[in-house]
This record gives structure tokens, sequence and C-alpha cells, in this order.
């Protein structure tokens, strides 16, 4: 659908994805607070010198763009804060953040407390921390804040407050989960979704993978069969064979 002429001036935004366009140009997709996902073309923009050389994932940027179209022109861009430190070890994870975004949000669809919970877990990312923990709550808040939240606080079946002591299989066409037997496959802890659903950390590595498991199920459900390339590349890297060390 065709949008109406628009100027938007140094508006708060990340870079999603960009590829190339003929000669010297730039297909961008970005992340901005007030605006939601966006389109932009970038003339001119590839190349040491361009005047748009800082656009780069996980850098906050101020950008501006005029045009109609789904694809309006990239007129400015301005660095918002000092460029990310994020660890080599912590780049996939921040790639993956970006595909979640990318394959799951609305182009111009704004989601400011998204945005911000975005910007939150790149910071933390940037720590000397694991990056499970981050990873689980970013998931959890993306599926609440584009319609899909997780009805963690209740049993879907019976409408009983979850009990910490008890534990639950979830349930995708419902986005709820159900009693299931202790030990059984896929079973998560009630405390370990009560955790999850006030945004509180977890207390074991057990915890972690149960909340991974869920939240796997959820996404591949909304992904209805897309697969994530930084899923892929990172099931290739942990099989990837070692060289053993010589001398």
């Amino acid at each position: 659908m065709s949008r109406g002429a628009q100027r938007v001036q140094l508006t708060r935004a990340y870079v999603l994805h960009q590829r190339p366009f003929r000669d010297s140009s730039l297909i961008v997709e970005v992340f901005a607070r007030e605006h939601g996902r966006m389109t932009l073309f970038a003339r001119a923009a590839r190349g040491p010198r361009s005047r748009f050389a800082l656009l780069q994932p996980f850098r906050a940027l101020l950008l501006s763009w005029s045009g109609r179209g789904e694809a309006p022109t990239l007129t400015g861009a301005e660095n918002a804060g000092a460029p990310p430190l994020l660890p080599a070890a912590q780049l996939m994870s921040a790639f993956y953040l970006n595909e979640l975004l990318l394959k799951l949000v609305t182009r111009h669809d704004p989601h400011p407390q998204l945005f911000d919970q975005y910007e939150a877990t790149l910071g933390l990312l940037g720590q000397p921390l694991p990056a499970d923990a981050s990873l689980r709550q970013f998931e959890a808040r993306l599926l609440e804040f584009i319609g899909y939240g997780l009805n963690l606080v209740a049993e879907a079946d019976t409408g009983r407050p979850v009990r910490e002591a008890a534990f639950y299989h979830f349930q995708p066409g419902v986005h709820g989960v159900v009693i299931a037997e202790p030990g059984s496959a896929g079973a998560i802890g009630g405390g370990v979704l009560q955790r999850l659903a006030q945004g509180a950390g977890f207390e074991s590595d057990a915890e972690l993978r149960q909340v991974r498991t869920l939240m796997r199920a959820a996404l591949d459900h909304c992904l209805e069969g897309r697969e994530l390339h930084t899923r892929t590349v990172a099931r290739s890297l942990l099989n990837y064979p070692r060289r053993e060390r010589t001398g």
C-alpha cells in the first residue's frame, strides 16, 4: 500500500539489515522508536567516505528521511551515542535479535516499548554475562508487544493460577500452559514460568533450558515454518569440526 509524503528529522533508530542496490546505494531495514520497522533507500551510501558509512548494526543512530511510498529516502544519519562494545562472542545473539524483529514485527507499526527493550538487551549483551537470560526475556516481551503474549500466570484449561511447585507443558495454539507430569519431556516448572512472567532472573542452567524450550515452541508457532538464519548458522558453528592443535 502506498504511503503519503513524509519528512522525519533525527529520530532514534537502529539498522537491522542492509543490502546493496545498483552501483552505490543501499536498501536499509531500520527499527525506529517512534515509527517502527521501516525500509529506507540510501543513495550513494556505499564506501568509506560516504556520509552514511555509520549505518552499521547495533549502533544507536539519529536518522532523517523524506519521500513517499514504502521506502522513503534517507537524508541524514548521526550517531546517537558512543559506538557499541559488543564482544565477538555476543554478535550472533545480537544478530538473532535483529532477525526476530525483521521476521515478526510489521512494518510501520510503532513499538516504543519494544524498541526500549531491544536497546536494553543490546546493553546487556555488551556486559560480561551469559546471554541466555537476556535473550529469553527479550523473546517473551517481543511476543507480548506484537500481540502474541504468553499466558504464564494461569493454566490454559482450568484458569487456575500457575503453581510454583507444579510442572507444565506449553500449548502453542492457545499460547498457554497445561499441567504436566514432573520430569516429562518439555516440562517447565511453575516457578520458572512465574519468573519469566515477572521479568525476573533464573536460578540455574536447567531453568534456562526449560525457558529456551518454551520460547522456541512459542516463536516457531509465530514464525509459521519460516527458518531463522541465525539459528542455522549457530548450529553449523556448533557442529563445525575443530582442528587438533599441533606443535
